[in-house]
């Protein structure tokens, strides 16, 4: 049976500051993120298998992802937690603001290298990470391939 891939995309809303960058981007700000799941594995053959022809149910792809970071990034502001910006973060949360304290820097680079381990940790044994695709703007991304990371 051929190896196939499968991707399923996902939009959410964040904010963030990266602390110390000489730029506009040092100040607190959003972006509406696309974030693309590729993972790779062998189509089901087992005929009395409920999900027959599938290499992963989009649902159960759906789920992960949702829960291990949609619902955790979504309507978030991510600071560096070995920054200043916890004293900021402090104050958001005791108004009520979502906030996530993170050990690095919440670049678009570093958040897909986070996001890949966590999903990685929550698929089935039989199929693999592939690649991500972190869409910040229009015309900025980055990318995460399973091949550059062995």
């Amino acid at each position: 049976m051929s190896f196939i891939r499968i991707t399923k995309q996902f939009s959410f809303e964040t904010g963030h500051a990266l602390y110390g960058y000489d730029g506009k981007c040092k100040n607190v700000h959003g972006h509406s993120y696309k974030l693309s799941v590729t993972v790779i594995g062998k189509p089901i053959a087992d005929t009395k298998n409920v999900k027959y022809g599938m290499v992963i149910d989009f649902g159960d792809l759906k789920k992960i992802v949702k829960e291990e970071i949609v619902n955790v990034f979504d309507h978030a502001t991510v600071f560096n937690k070995n920054t200043p910006h916890v004293e900021l973060a402090k104050e958001l949360e005791d108004r009520g603001h979502n906030v996530l304290l993170v050990d690095y820097q919440p670049t678009s680079e570093m958040m897909v290298i986070d996001f890949a381990k966590k999903i990685k940790r929550r698929l089935p044994e039989n199929i693999d990470l592939h690649s991500l695709k972190l869409q910040e703007t229009d015309s900025s991304f980055a990318e995460w391939f399973a091949y550059d990371n062995i």
